[in-house]
């Protein structure tokens, strides 16, 4: 039986209602189990971090992308599954995003890409994306593609000075045609009012619960990760049960007894 896939245009439509849910994942696997249970599946670049043990997201190429976007998309039959753009493959101008966004669109049958950044420098190129039939999910607030130029993983707006350019930022992506927007390492303050203004709906990590939406990383959330963000809630403690199962596996397989056998040479 087909099912019909959860599509940008009615994400849009949840802002301000039911909440969104979004979760990570890079592999077909992993894919069908979150594939029942949210709305949508974000196949991020901190794929390079989680699965490459990559020191930030820098280094993912494109091509990586689309490899783990396949299995994504094979793996999963109703929600919408978004990728992202990785660092270099769509700042250079509108029409290098456009060809970066049908190379993964096409290859993968995803439907829609994400890209970072906010205000007149992505708002261009959001705008060239959607005109062109590219459904498009903006991101600001601390974006991983610009940690060389923010010196860090920070919390964006604790600095109430800097809440005017991020309000811009977000109702200009708005205004280009994104049909979402992730808020991502944001104080709360800021993130609410954020979504109380802008007419798509914010989806928020490290970004309080007062966006219409949470994502979080998958191996986060199960406990994988060994130094978690701050801000993350561990609803799982995978790590520890297969360092277990495997130690499990190691010790009886040591423990075996092989029958005594006559060397060939002997």
């Amino acid at each position: 039986m087909n099912t019909q896939r959860i599509t940008a245009p009615q994400i849009q439509r949840r802002k301000g209602k039911t909440p969104i849910v979004a979760l990570t994942s890079y592999h077909a696997h992993t894919a069908a189990i979150v594939d029942r249970h949210v709305d949508l599946v974000l196949v991020g670049d901190s794929l390079g971090i989680v699965m490459y043990g990559m020191e930030n997201t820098l280094s993912v190429p494109l091509d990586l992308m689309i490899m783990h976007a396949k299995a994504v998309v094979r793996g999963t039959t109703r929600v919408l599954v978004v990728v992202d753009l990785p660092f270099g493959s769509y700042e250079e101008s509108p029409e290098c995003a456009f060809r970066s966004a049908v190379q993964v669109m096409k290859q993968t049958r995803c439907g829609a890409v994400k890209l970072e950044g906010g205000g007149v420098r992505m708002a261009e190129t959001i705008k060239f994306l959607v005109e062109r039939g590219v459904p498009v999910m903006a991101h600001i607030g601390l974006t991983p593609q610009n940690i060389l130029t923010m010196g860090g993983y920070r919390t964006q707006g604790r600095d109430r000075d800097s809440w005017a350019g991020l309000h811009a930022d977000a109702e200009v992506v708005s205004a280009a045609g994104a049909f979402a927007l992730v808020l991502e390492g944001m104080v709360e303050p800021l993130a609410r009012e954020i979504t109380d203004r802008v007419a798509i709906p914010t989806i928020g990590i490290g970004a309080s619960a007062a966006c219409d939406g949470q994502i979080l990383v998958l191996e986060d959330l199960l406990g994988l990760n060994p130094h978690p963000p701050k801000f993350v809630k561990v609803y799982g403690d995978l790590g520890d049960a297969i360092e277990d199962a495997v130690a499990s596996y190691a010790d009886e397989v040591r423990a075996r007894t092989f029958p005594a056998r006559q060397h060939l040479y002997d």
